[in-house]
């Protein structure tokens, strides 16, 4: 790795943090901070959904699964899950959106706190901050992986945790001082940065690979889109479980989550924030198809071998990295890492801290608080948040070295845990209009309690469900984790439905709301 190289990283780790904070300027009051006064343009936030949610994940990992493919999966049927992000966003759009844009609130959440009560509010947030503390240590990890393969390379060994620190630290510069505005601005920002990276990857490859590299990658089933032959209960990306799966994932990232929620709320209005969100799904499933284009690029050129055993890396992700530090000439590797490095800074905290003030704390201190003191603790919070994501990306880079799936698939495994009991419960408040406060709780804890049985406990031979809590193997495998989300979603409604049957017909607290939105 040549010095030049790391100038550039440098300079984009000490600049990007620098250029967030001159962007957000000084923040008027809590609003400001957590979802920006000023409103942005629809097309700023759309780009900065994407590099929120797929960024370092998409460019280190999702080439590794068109690479790893095997020609019985298909190399582009990962596409499959693409589509479902389509059409799940244009539900939210209509459906969930009016009610937190139009209803003027600074959280998903808070929308729970006006259909059911504090109680159901809280458990969504708490569920929301637990969930996105795990998966955001899983992307905070990611982005240290090419930077320890720079450094190695030039001859400094230095640990993970030593590189997620660094990394923390230009995260939480200008969250802490630049607001939402900062985030989402500097998000988009980085999209372009690193998807330009990877046009040039595409550039310098084209120049390597031998003739009739494309032929051979199409028999070998690298651009297959469609998997209608796997099993729709184990497949890796079955058509109907992919789809259908991917759809209700979109609508609880994108309409219950408030990671992607928060920054659509910084949007003019309602339809500007639609606008944002739907175009989101056609840019995403376009980058998607990008990264497992370079895949199977990097097949070709490497010409499959097993990154691990025939290339010597730790483990299968490194593999992009390894591509970009020893392949690419001078100057250009630096920009591109420098492009990857910029998902680290697609931060969280803003999210986590404006759920944490205002879905938690506030609550629980039972008394208002003032603009300055929802501020201020605003602040603190990030903070601490960032904190507790050092520590979390630093314990899981620990124990990576065991776990067999791409970083991608094991960040989205995580939501599936409780994604399902979230857009459950915002389902279940629009559907059963009877369905009071402890009929979400007692449905959302339930579902939450299935699922992890059903993704930690059942195994199936051929078709066949068994209960068996030892590890997946060739005989024996779990669920597809797209059929956890839609699972949640139908526990909770089934759950929460058949409670609410006890209740007599009425307008249930919450029902205010959609009058606000209306009006």
């Amino acid at each position: 790795m040549r010095a030049l190289d790391l100038a550039i990283i440098a300079l984009f780790l000490v600049g990007m943090p620098l250029l967030g904070t001159w962007i957000g300027g000084r923040q008027k009051s809590s609003t400001d901070y957590f979802v920006s006064e000023s409103r942005i343009s629809w097309w700023v936030v759309c780009l900065s959904v994407v590099s929120a949610e797929t960024s370092t994940l998409t460019v280190l990992s999702v080439p590794v699964i068109a690479y790893m493919a095997t020609p019985a999966q298909g190399g582009m049927t990962y596409l499959t899950l693409a589509l479902g992000y389509v059409v799940g966003r244009i539900i939210v759009s209509f459906v969930l959106l009016p009610r937190y844009i139009a209803g003027d609130l600074v959280t998903a959440y808070a929308y729970l706190g006006r259909r059911y009560g504090d109680g159901m509010r809280a458990t969504a947030s708490v569920t929301f901050l637990f969930t996105r503390l795990l998966a955001d240590g899983i992307r905070l990890f990611a982005t240290a992986i090419p930077i320890k393969v720079v450094l190695k390379d030039y001859g400094v060994d230095a640990s993970y945790w030593t590189i997620v620190v660094a990394l923390g630290i230009a995260m939480v510069f200008y969250s802490f001082f630049g607001g939402a505005r900062a985030v989402v601005w500097v998000d988009a920002i980085q999209m372009l940065w690193y998807v330009l990276g990877g046009v040039a990857i595409i550039w310098v490859l084209a120049g390597q690979l031998p003739d009739g590299w494309f032929g051979s990658a199409v028999d070998a089933n690298k651009f297959q889109l469609f998997d209608f032959t796997s099993s729709p209960l184990t497949g890796a990306y079955p058509f109907v479980a992919a789809f259908f799966g991917g759809a209700l994932l979109s609508m609880a990232s994108h309409g219950a989550d408030q990671l992607i929620v928060q920054r659509l709320m910084a949007t003019r209005n309602v339809k500007e924030a639609q606008k944002a969100l739907i175009a989101s799904g056609f840019v995403v499933f376009l980058q998607f198809a990008f990264f497992l284009f370079i895949g199977v690029m990097m097949w070709a050129f490497y010409q499959g071998v097993d990154p691990v055993k025939g290339l010597g890396l730790n483990n299968k992700d490194e593999l992009f990295a390894h591509f970009i530090v020893n392949d690419l000439p001078s100057g250009l590797s630096g920009f591109v890492i420098a492009g990857i490095l910029a998902a680290a800074l697609s931060s969280s905290l803003g999210a986590l801290a404006s759920s944490t003030v205002t879905d938690v704390y506030e609550r629980v201190r039972k008394a208002p608080m003032t603009d300055e003191e929802r501020l201020r603790h605003g602040r603190i919070w990030t903070l601490v948040w960032a904190g507790l994501l050092i520590v979390c990306a630093g314990l899981f880079a620990s124990s990576n070295k065991t776990t067999a799936d791409p970083i991608v698939v094991q960040a989205l495994g995580i939501a599936g845990y409780t994604y399902g009991a979230l857009l459950g419960a915002f389902l279940l408040g629009l559907i059963f209009k009877r369905a009071s406060q402890a009929d979400a709780i007692i449905a959302f804890m339930t579902t939450v309690l299935v699922v992890g049985f059903v993704i930690l406990g059942v195994k199936f031979v051929g078709s066949t469900p068994t209960i068996d809590f030892a590890k997946a193997d060739a005989t024996r495998k779990s669920l597809t984790g797209w059929w956890n989300t839609p699972l949640g979603v139908a526990v909770t409604l089934l759950v929460g439905g058949l409670l609410s049957l006890r209740h007599s017909s009425g307008v249930p607290v919450g029902d205010q709301l959609d009058v606000e939105t209306k009006a």
